[in-house]
C-alpha cells in the first residue's frame, strides 16, 4: 500500500475585502502519495498559492485537516508544527530568496546548519547538492554571480538539503526562459526522483504537465481533474 504523504480534508479559506468575504477555497480533499509528483493548474487569482501556503504549513484553514504522514498539524503546537515543517517541508518559489552575500554552497548549506548539522557536514552535503544540480564549478560564486538558472538551481538544491518528504514549489520556473525551463526542470525532477521525495507544484506552463504523475486543477475554489 502506498504511503500518503500528506491529506488535506475537506479545506475552506476565506479572505475579507472590504465588506465582502470572497471564498477562495472550499472543499479541497486532496492526497499526495510518497514520491509522487502533483501538478497544480489553474488561472492567476484561482487559489493555487493559498493552497500551496495552506499544505505548507505557511497558512492555517478556515476549516478542514491537514494531516502530514498521519499526523494532524494543527492538532500540534506552534514549535512542534514549526520543527515539522522545517524538517519535513522543502519550498522552492518563483523568485530564488537566495542570501546575496552567501556564495552558493553557505546558501544551501543554511537549512543543515539551521538544523543542527556541523559546518563541515552541512558544506560536504551542499557540494553534493550543488554538483547533482551541475553546479561543481559554481559552488563559491554569489547569487549577482550566477545566471537566473543557476540561481534557481541553487534555491532547488537548498529546499532539498534536509531531504524533506515534500516539496511545495509555485511557478519555479517562472521568470526563466523557455530552454533554461527546460534545464532547470529536468534537474528538479531527477533531484527529487532520487530523493523519493513527494512534489506539490503550481506551474502554468503546459509543457511541464507532462512530467508530472498526476495534474490537478483548480476551478471555483474546488479541485478537479486536469483535462
Amino acid at each position: 500500500m502506498t504511503n500518503v504523504v500528506l491529506k488535506l480534508e475537506s479545506i475552506k479559506r476565506s479572505f475579507v475585502s472590504g465588506e465582502r468575504e470572497l471564498e477562495v477555497l472550499r472543499n479541497i480533499n486532496l492526497e499526495v502519495a510518497e514520491g509522487e509528483l502533483v501538478g497544480l493548474v489553474g488561472p492567476s487569482g484561482s487559489g493555487k498559492s493559498t493552497l500551496l501556503h495552506i499544505a505548507g504549513l505557511l497558512d492555517r484553514p478556515d476549516e478542514g485537516k491537514i494531516l502530514f504522514q498521519g499526523a494532524d498539524c494543527f492538532e500540534l503546537n506552534d514549535r512542534k508544527r514549526t520543527r515539522l515543517r522545517s524538517e519535513n517541508l522543502g519550498f522552492v518559489y518563483q523568485f530564488h530568496h537566495l542570501l546575496a552575500e552567501f556564495n552558493a554552497v553557505d546558501n544551501v548549506a543554511m537549512p543543515l546548519l539551521t538544523a543542527g548539522a556541523s559546518r563541515k557536514e552541512a558544506t560536504k552535503k551542499a557540494i553534493d547538492l550543488l554538483d547533482r544540480m551541475q553546479l561543481s564549478e559554481r559552488i563559491k560564486h554569489q547569487p549577482a554571480q550566477l545566471s537566473g538558472g543557476e540561481q534557481q538551481r541553487v534555491a532547488i538544491a537548498r529546499a532539498l538539503a534536509n531531504d524533506p518528504s515534500l516539496v511545495i514549489a509555485d511557478e519555479p520556473t517562472g521568470n526563466l526562459d523557455w530552454e533554461t525551463t527546460n534545464e532547470v526542470f529536468e534537474a528538479f525532477i531527477e533531484l527529487v526522483r532520487q530523493k523519493n521525495a513527494s512534489v506539490l507544484v503550481a506551474t502554468h506552463n503546459r509543457e511541464l504537465f507532462e512530467r508530472m504523475d498526476r495534474v490537478l486543477t483548480i476551478r471555483d475554489g474546488e479541485l478537479c481533474k486536469f483535462g
